[in-house]
């Protein structure tokens, strides 16, 4: 099912005019409403913007403007017009505020509609939403465009994983929303009570809001009996519904070009990179009201291609997140994404994929320890965890301790975003 099919399958020389032309318009918007874009913008005329090369030749904006402007000063309406406010997690520093009018909550809804479809959904269907709601983005998000979709939205939001059993086991959903890493623990724990994989009403997973694997869909697609796709969102671009898998090839979520222009550019040096390499992901809002943005460096990083889909959307796919640039680890010299170190230890089928990794410092130089569990058999098992380590180094480039520790012993998500990292450096 493609929800809006002239927009999803539009032609990639017309979908490149669109993109064009709404990129002029969106300068002179925010030329005259936004004063950062006011100072930023001052020596650019739209009619510059000849082609979409040209885009490299606007400015950058980064988390720290909209910080810096906490909380409105980036909104391009009056606060009077303003319908929502969300706010991204603020780990440190304040949060960044996002506005929506009542344009923009109508796209928000129409992006996650056709993801929700990207992803399996249909309407009549019921969609239990795990999701958190709240400031995060992610549970209203997918909440309005199942709606938008003719789908009955069960808003569980995150955690309480005895009250989502029963109302998966009682309501009986289609599709499941909500980040992987608790999708495995409900999956987990669904096991735990004999519950098997074919008993369980679910048919589809919508996942995101963090990295995660192959191995882990694999775990993820088994454990519940679904086929899980990845969706991709920020609240600072709009929240879930950027882009999503499809469900006939998941392989790389269809960017919703029509109104979030992609770019993939140089982590050092802001250059534009060719179709297919690696780097830093980056997004102007063609069409958003409140909080237009130009050139927003997400931080995230991945690639992007526009070869044919089965599904037949002409959208660019983007490849799965690999890690943030500011959360790649550098351990004895060598740049390390916790999603390499859960790709690596997935391949032995005798580890979880419940693990975290410790980092610590000797000395000048960092190090990491993985600390995985295993199944009470394999505690205390030297070999494995000798070929662990081997397949870390390996894999990575780098030695990282192993430490196989019991079922229950690594944190678990419950429903929010899990950090798999634990830094020591600073206690």
């Amino acid at each position: 099912m493609i929800y809006e099919p002239e927009a999803e399958t539009r032609p990639r020389e017309q979908l490149r005019a669109l993109q064009l032309d709404r990129l002029q318009s969106l300068i002179e918007y925010v030329k005259t409403r936004v004063p950062l874009y006011r100072d930023r913008l001052a020596n650019v005329d739209p009619a510059d913007i000849a082609s979409l090369d040209d885009l490299r030749r606007l400015p950058f904006t980064r988390k720290d403007d909209l910080r810096d402007t906490y909380p409105f000063g980036m909104f391009a309406v009056p606060r009077e017009e303003v319908v929502r406010i969300h706010a991204s997690s603020g780990t440190t520093g304040k949060l960044t505020a996002v506005g929506y009018t009542a344009a923009d909550i109508d796209l928000f809804a129409r992006v996650n509609a056709r993801s929700l479809a990207m992803a399996g959904g249909e309407r009549g269907m019921t969609l239990h939403n795990a999701y958190g709601y709240g400031l995060f983005t992610g549970g209203l998000g997918l909440h309005y465009g199942g709606e938008r979709m003719g789908m009955a939205v069960v808003p569980v939001s995150g955690g309480l994983t005895e009250r989502q059993l029963m109302l998966i086991t009682d309501f009986r959903p289609d599709v499941i929303a909500c980040t992987p890493s608790y999708a495995l623990t409900l999956a987990q724990a669904f096991r735990e009570r004999d519950v098997a994989p074919e008993k369980i009403s679910l048919r589809y997973a919508v996942l995101g809001a963090e990295p995660w694997t192959e191995a882990m869909r694999r775990e993820i697609d088994a454990g519940l009996g679904v086929r899980s796709t990845n969706i991709f969102g920020l609240s600072e671009v709009i929240g879930p519904g950027v882009s999503c898998e499809c469900v006939e090839e998941r392989a790389g979520a269809h960017v919703n070009e029509d109104n979030f222009l992609p770019e993939i550019v140089d982590p050092n040096t802001g250059e534009p990179l060719s179709e297919g390499e690696e780097g830093v992901l980056v997004f102007t809002t063609l069409t958003k009201e409140a909080l237009p943005l130009i050139r927003y460096w997400t931080g995230d990083i991945t690639s992007l291609r526009s070869d044919p889909c089965a599904c037949g959307r002409t959208l660019a796919r983007m490849d799965r997140i690999k890690g943030r640039a500011d959360d790649m680890l550098i351990i004895r010299g060598v740049n390390v994404y916790p999603t390499q170190v859960e790709a690596a230890l997935l391949q032995l089928p005798e580890l979880t994929p419940n693990y975290r990794i410790v980092i610590s410092r000797s000395g000048t130089l960092d190090e990491a320890d993985v600390e995985v569990e295993v199944s009470e058999e394999f505690l205390g098992d030297e070999e494995l965890r000798a070929r662990a380590e081997a397949r870390l180094r390996e894999s990575i480039g780098c030695s990282i301790g192993v430490r196989l520790s019991a079922r229950g012993s690594v944190p678990r998500s419950e429903g929010g975003k899990l950090q798999r990292v634990l830094d020591r450096r600073e206690l």
